[in-house]
């Protein structure tokens, strides 16, 4: 009895489906933080300082992310850090 035909092999075929598949979900559970120009950074962050998230320290120059403890000096770092750590606690509560 001939063993299985090399040609009918579709088990890379598999494999590459599962990879496209695992990135397509990574891709949909990150956040996308390319779009946080200086405009939207300061409008996040003035919301953030209005609810009481964000103090500023202008001694230091500072402001500082009061849930993670964290210091920036500039506002679009801040607006970036406060999206990847607001989807990172997301991410936890819906794993939980």
């Amino acid at each position: 009895m001939p063993g299985p035909d090399p040609h009918d092999d579709t088990s890379r075929d598999y494999e590459w489906f599962e990879k496209e598949q695992l990135a397509q979900d990574r891709d949909a559970a990150s956040v996308d933080t390319a779009d946080v120009d200086d405009t939207t950074a300061q409008r996040l962050v003035s919301d953030l300082v209005d609810a009481d998230v964000v103090t500023p320290v202008p001694e230091d120059h500072v402001l500082v992310h009061k849930p993670s403890g964290t210091a920036f000096d500039s506002t679009t770092q801040l607006a970036v850090f406060h999206r990847g750590w607001t989807a990172n606690r997301d991410a936890d509560a819906e794993a939980e």
